[in-house]
């Protein structure tokens, strides 16, 4: 399997289906709280998005979002449904911590939520701390958030 990783922004079409295809499996997933979570998370402002590619095909994004001078917050990270679980997220989430750090940041925050159980392993598993909700999601009970020191 040769992979592939594309630095990119927000208007590569790519990124845009593989956004699209996110977003339907999150509505499923989110069920009734999805109209809460949608709203942050528009394309603008994601000037440093990536494209994983196995062989030609487009399997996975990833971006990051400058949150202050020294803190980007990782959006959008998503493998294709018949890549997911073979380890390919990964790679999305080292070049997206490899271009922060070349960016000036140290640190990365996110937030994912409760119904994706397997997006909590993952972050935990890849060295992200738990920390309290921040900003929209204060008060949310679906919501985790999570840091990590660069």
């Amino acid at each position: 399997m040769t992979i592939q990783i594309k630095r990119t922004n927000s208007s590569d079409q790519n990124f845009i289906n593989l956004v699209k295809e996110l977003d339907d499996f999150l509505t499923i997933r989110n069920g009734e709280s999805d109209d809460f979570f949608s709203q942050f998370n528009g394309l603008e402002d994601l000037n440093h998005a990536i494209v994983i590619y196995v062989g030609a095909t487009p399997i996975g994004c990833g971006a990051i979002k400058q949150y202050n001078s020294t803190t980007v917050e990782i959006k959008r990270m998503y493998i294709s449904k018949q890549y997911q679980g073979k380890s390919l997220g990964i790679h999305i989430l080292t070049a997206l911590e490899i271009w922060a750090k070349e960016l000036g940041n140290t640190r990365c925050i996110l937030e994912t939520g409760t119904m994706l159980p397997e997006a909590i392993r993952f972050y935990e598993k890849n060295n992200y701390i738990r920390i309290p909700n921040y900003d929209q999601y204060i008060d949310v009970a679906e919501s985790v958030c999570f840091e990590k020191q660069l």
